[in-house]
């Protein structure tokens, strides 16, 4: 998720300080994509670099209130109305470290998949209990849900590693 975005969909609710944003970003995602408040702050910066939002005045403990400007809705609204494209997504480390693996002569490639499927596993489990223990609505269920399916669709993706690197032997 960019967190840019994300900050501008919280103040299109109404002004908020740094600390607010942090909080809310996390609430709405279920706490799985935890956000430093420096992250926050420069992202704010920059936005306000950008004309997306604006700083008002400080509450009453100092922390200065951003407000969304009218280049900042158009932004969200353009981020909203255009899919996500797998281009757009970041390199899966995993599928290089594989790749690298099946390169590398001396990598023992199989156990280089068995400790990726425990560690997978381990994952999954977790992200089970914590959908189980999730009381914050449908934003974090459907997080945890888009998280569950990933860790799921890695472990079928590993056994079919497997399969592939069995004909090639």
């Amino acid at each position: 998720m960019s967190i840019r975005h994300g900050l501008l969909t919280l103040l299109s609710r109404g002004p908020r300080h740094g600390y607010q944003l942090r909080v809310e970003f996390e609430a709405s995602t279920g706490a799985t994509w935890p956000l430093n408040i420096g992250q926050v702050y420069t992202t704010l910066s920059r936005m306000e670099r950008d004309g997306l939002v604006m700083p008002g005045e400080s509450d009453e403990q100092g922390r200065v209130v951003y407000t969304i400007t009218a280049a900042g809705r158009a932004e969200m609204v353009r981020w909203f109305s255009t899919p996500v494209v797998q281009s757009d997504r970041p390199r899966d480390e995993l599928v290089i470290k594989l790749a690298m693996a099946v390169a590398a002569k001396e990598v023992d490639i199989a156990e280089v998949i068995r400790k990726q499927r425990t560690a997978t596993m381990r994952g999954l489990q977790e992200l089970t209990r914590a959908k189980r223990a999730a009381t914050e609505g449908a934003a974090q269920r459907l997080v945890l849900d888009s998280m569950i399916f990933r860790a799921e669709a890695e472990q079928r993706w590993l056994d079919h590693c497997e399969a592939v690197l069995k004909e090639e032997k």
